[in-house]
């Protein structure tokens, strides 16, 4: 269940996520970039994350915030699953917290580092709460004590850079957000490291990717993947999935066919080779 953010966090959250998942058998699971910074709580069983080469597992916190990614993580579950993920704007967290979101890209941070003992506070007492709109009152109420404390200024020029990549569907050069701005490439860039974690550049290529998503979810039985890159911007069919492959560490039909999606860049994988061994 997607329930978007009220007003007055909107901000800097983008929506929360309220995901379940039943069984007694290990699941891999697979989050891949969507541009946006995520809080997660993990409320009847830690997740677990493997190392490089899927040997080592370690546990990870009930509750940890991820940075921006820049391909795509692969976690663990061992067991059934109750999620909350807090999905916050591109910008979000740079500003809500005042820190620099390059700092945080492909980075796993424990609740306690960000939030002291407000952040733990807020999980027990989540993790007491029976209802979705309980859970979602703690929420509004802890984040909305943090915003009127915000010291970062909303960006004018970083918002209308993200705002066009958005409206374009990732499909912005560089030199055009030169002319949009009247800002050098060179600060544009720093810009989006500072306050989003990652590139203008890296950031088009993964909304243009979640673009092309929309399009697949809807694909018509008659429409080819290659009419469907060209639609979304790719140059062809190879080079659309080299993208996708980067991203997502899939093919577009295993995305397609071979992957239970919990949301659109978070999904169930079936290789057993991914999951942790006794």
């Amino acid at each position: 269940m997607q329930i978007v953010a009220p007003q007055n966090l909107s901000r800097f959250i983008k929506h929360y996520l309220f995901l379940e998942s039943s069984g007694k058998d290990p699941v891999s699971l697979r989050l891949f970039a969507d541009g946006n910074t995520g809080l997660v709580f993990s409320f009847k069983n830690k997740l677990v994350t493997g190392s490089d080469n899927n040997v080592e597992w370690k546990q990870l916190p009930n509750t940890f915030l991820y940075g921006q990614i820049s391909t795509f993580k692969d976690v663990c579950l061992l067991n059934e699953a109750d999620l909350l993920i807090v999905v916050f704007q591109p910008s979000g967290i740079s500003q809500l917290l005042g820190i620099p979101a390059g700092g945080l890209r492909d980075n796993i941070i424990s609740i306690e580092n960000l939030f002291d003992k407000q952040g733990l506070q807020l999980y027990e007492r989540l993790l007491e709460s029976n209802s979705i709109g309980a859970k979602l009152g703690l929420l509004n109420m802890f984040f909305a004590k943090l915003a009127e404390k915000a010291t970062r200024p909303d960006d004018s020029v970083l918002k209308a850079s993200i705002n066009s990549i958005i409206a374009n569907n990732g499909l912005v050069s560089s030199l055009q957000l030169v002319k949009l701005t009247g800002y050098t490439e060179r600060h544009i860039e720093r810009m989006f490291i500072e306050s989003v974690g990652v590139t203008p550049k890296k950031f088009a290529g993964i909304v243009k990717l979640h673009h092309f998503l929309k399009h697949l979810k809807n694909k018509p039985i008659s429409q080819s993947l290659t009419a469907m890159s060209y639609e979304a911007g790719y140059a062809d069919q190879s080079h659309l999935i080299k993208e996708f492959k980067k991203f997502t560490g899939m093919t577009p039909g295993i995305y397609l066919h071979k992957a239970d999606k919990l949301a659109v860049n978070f999904v169930k994988m079936y290789n057993t080779a991914l999951l942790p061994h006794n």
